[in-house]
């Protein structure tokens, strides 16, 4: 747990930074390790259940390990209108995993998600929450799996 030492130094082990800090441990592990919260908690003196507490409230927090590419299906009212729910199946058939899973070889992680404020370009997918594609068609569910195997050399 040294990097997550190295963490909490970096923001001045300042207790309003509590976020921040989660944010940088999930950045370095792909997600929220227990043992990371109880570090936490331990050195900004918080009790473990607020900093569990403000792990859970935030859906950008994972308390499981996430895949190196976390594939993510807006399901909001204009993306399900324009398919998602054909898209998660077709990604679901791809990954051979259910939505909230992360497959096997830890590569990927299938996600939905509500609204991104995309609807103009609905139905939207996104990777790792920075590549928004949109128009997204259940038909390139493989396409797009092929894509980000290639990055890895598979």
């Amino acid at each position: 747990m040294e990097k997550v030492i190295e963490i909490i130094e970096s923001w001045g082990g300042r207790k309003d930074c509590l976020i921040e800090m989660l944010q940088d441990v999930q950045g370095h592990y792909n997600y929220l390790p227990e043992e990371a919260l109880g570090v936490i908690s331990s050195r900004l003196n918080i009790p473990l259940t607020q900093v569990t507490h403000v792990a859970t409230f935030y859906s950008a927090f994972s308390l499981k390990p996430q895949g190196k590419y976390r594939v993510a299906v807006c399901t909001g009212t204009s993306c399900y209108v324009k398919g998602a729910t054909q898209i998660v199946e077709a990604f679901e058939r791809e990954l051979k995993v259910q939505a909230g899973e992360t497959s096997p070889d830890g590569l990927f992680s299938l996600q939905t998600f509500g609204c991104k404020g995309c609807c103009g370009i609905a139905p939207v997918v996104t990777v790792n929450d920075d590549e928004v594609l949109g128009r997204v068609k259940s038909t390139k569910a493989a396409k797009i799996v092929k894509e980000l195997r290639d990055r890895e050399g598979h």
